[in-house]
């Protein structure tokens, strides 16, 4: 059980990089509570997978690769749920530069043990920080 709860995580993460929007899609729930505020602001928000990939499907592809580095998994269940907690990396590529940013994760999985909830307390990031804008742009710009 705890390592299909690991791997369903691991998917999403996985599937990112490789641009597989199926593989992420099929490790979530119907609906998402989706909260990356900690790093974005806003508010969280509940989303359809397709919602999901929709929005990485359009600012992922514009980096040159991505990788995303999962460790110190904790799981718990709670009643129906497992709880999932996790370090994340995630570094960001465009030719010779670098975008990395770091946080902890906190994942609900339910019964269909799929992800209901996913949440990122964002901690640092280093490198160049105008990536996102580059990649942005250069996904925009391939994309007209």
């Amino acid at each position: 059980m705890i390592e299909n709860v690991k791997q369903k995580v691991a998917d999403i993460f996985e599937g990112a990089d490789e641009r597989n929007w199926a593989k992420v899609e099929n490790a979530m729930a119907e609906k998402v509570l989706l909260d990356y505020t900690s790093m974005t602001g806003g508010q969280p928000a509940l989303l359809s997978p397709k919602e999901i990939t929709n929005a990485w499907a359009n600012f992922l592809p514009g980096f040159d690769k991505t990788h995303h580095h999962l460790s110190n998994f904790k799981i718990d269940s709670k009643d129906d749920l497992a709880i999932v907690t996790f370090n994340g990396k995630a570094d960001h590529f465009i030719d010779d530069q670098t975008w990395t940013v770091e946080g902890d994760y906190y994942v609900e999985i339910g019964t269909d043990k799929k992800v209901s909830l996913l949440k990122f307390n964002f901690t640092n990031q280093s490198g160049n920080t105008e990536l996102p804008q580059k990649a942005t742009e250069k996904f925009q710009k391939n994309k007209d």
